[in-house]
């Protein structure tokens, strides 16, 4: 294959294009669902193909297709082709590219356990099992658990002389319980919501979950939100636990950095961004003690890998230093903008779309706290856990998050159980409201693999490394 796509691009060369690559990806999934103590789901997937780029008279064209044959190979090479000339005649202004190494390299996640060759007994088994325990009331009337697991093979070729492997190992699992009393329901999960938590790694990550043994406290959580007390309408102090605090970063930090969302070429699905160009590297994001990164390097992190799909290397780039915005999320389109190269955030979902700018591992980087000192530090607040819902603005400025549940927080100590909490805000002044973040001991990378954007809609598999963090004056309220 690797000679075939260099033949498609030394043809590409030849008709005297700019730039061209050629991505070759091959995906096999693997998914698991039971529900109520039975099995729902299994299932395994492959799916094949090759993507190619082209770069004309400073427009772009770009085609696919799943046969892997030369004849094939070449008339997608044409189409792409006179895509792209044909776009070139409605071009106003001429794609200016940012230069770049052209690598020749391979890169591999590293892992103990290929989840593949587990037995699937074995998964349904542990799935099975939490489920169980979950259902072990009467109150609880439904609980739901998965696992999935993906393995990606990508080739790339450029014109450029860029020839780079690269073989990306997933894994994750979770599950949810909902109670109910005939009025009401309340669900609880873990170890996160919506789907649970993923890495890049084998199956080591989802031994290590503690899935069973969590299973009993989830359970009785969910049915103790059904008599829990609402959230108070206030303002108030509070902490936020580390899935929750992975969501804020996504929603109010991961979105609104993606240059391309500022510049207004993918503003149609879900908004632009409040983090225009001249606010860079004066906007204060935050207070002093908020430091955010992307980072594709981070070990584990679902947003990881050796080259983005443009062949820039993955590397870690600040995004918010000291409080002070001074980063976006680039392509080799957009980086010359602001007069910089790329730092490796294109990405594709799968071989038949164009990559475009996704978030990597949007990191907030961990202070100095204990979890338990900064509780004790906290006369009065709310602690947040889990997420259950969210909305933002199209400018990623006002927002609202619920979440599954909240606990009152007295004298420095954590008191009774709330439901239905919410909490809102705006961004820079929420963000400059941090006063603590919990340290390395509380931090964790949380995976995020349904993370869409594009039309036709793109879902990335994304990570945001946080710890749990205290805001200050924040109001709350309880969701209707």
């Amino acid at each position: 294959m690797k000679d075939k796509l260099k033949t498609s691009v030394e043809w590409l060369r030849s008709k005297g294009v700019d730039y061209a690559d050629c991505r070759l990806v091959r995906r096999e999934t693997e998914s698991l669902r039971v529900t109520d103590a039975h099995v729902d789901t299994m299932s395994r997937d492959l799916d094949v193909g090759v993507g190619m780029r082209v770069l004309s008279r400073g427009a772009w064209g770009f085609a696919a297709t799943a046969s892997l044959s030369a004849a094939e190979l070449k008339r997608t090479a044409n189409k792409a082709l006179q895509i792209a000339r044909a776009s070139a005649m409605t071009t106003s202004e001429p794609v200016v590219m940012a230069e770049q190494e052209a690598f020749v390299g391979n890169y591999g996640t590293p892992f103990k356990k290929d989840p593949f060759k587990v037995a699937a007994d074995q998964k349904i088994a542990l799935l099975l099992e939490a489920s169980e325990i979950l259902k072990k009331s009467k109150k609880i009337k439904t609980a739901e658990a998965s696992m999935d697991f993906y393995r990606t093979h990508k080739l790339f070729v450029s014109s450029e002389g860029a020839q780079i492997e690269q073989d990306i190992i997933e894994s994750g699992a979770g599950y949810n319980a909902v109670a109910f009393d005939g009025k009401e329901a309340q669900r609880r999960s873990y170890p996160n919501s919506f789907g649970g938590d993923f890495a890049t790694s084998g199956y080591e990550f989802i031994e290590g979950m503690e899935l069973v043994e969590n299973a009993e406290r989830i359970r009785e959580e969910a049915i103790a939100l059904l008599k829990a007390a609402p959230c108070p309408d206030t303002k108030t102090t509070i902490i936020i636990a580390g899935p929750q605090m992975a969501l804020q970063v996504h929603e109010s930090c991961g979105h609104p950095i993606e240059l391309d969302r500022v510049l207004g070429t993918e503003i149609s699905l879900a908004g632009g961004s409040f983090l225009t160009i001249d606010k860079l590297n004066k906007l204060k994001y935050g207070s002093d003690i908020v430091n955010i990164t992307a980072d594709a390097t981070t070990p584990g992190g679902l947003g990881t890998f050796g080259f983005d799909d443009e062949g820039v290397k993955a590397q870690r780039t600040p995004i918010v230093k000291n409080g002070r915005f001074v980063g976006y999320l680039t392509s080799r389109e957009t980086a010359p903008v602001i007069g910089q190269r790329s730092n490796g955030a294109m990405r594709a979902d799968g071989w038949n779309r164009l990559p475009i700018i996704r978030m990597t591992n949007i990191n907030l980087e961990p202070g100095t706290w204990k979890l338990d000192n900064l509780i004790a530090d906290t006369p009065r607040g709310i602690f947040f856990d889990l997420n259950k819902s969210w909305s933002i603005d199209d400018k990623r400025l006002n927002f609202q998050f619920g979440a599954e549940c909240a606990w009152e927080i007295k004298k420095g100590k954590l008191g009774r159980m709330l439901k239905n909490p919410v909490y809102t805000g705006i961004t820079p002044e929420f963000w400059n409201s941090c006063d603590a973040v919990c340290d390395d001991k509380h931090w964790h990378v949380w995976g995020i693999p349904n993370c869409g954007k594009g039309e036709p809609m793109q879902s990335a598999h994304v990570a945001h490394g946080t710890s749990p963090a205290r805001f200050q004056n924040v109001k709350v309220g309880v969701s209707k």
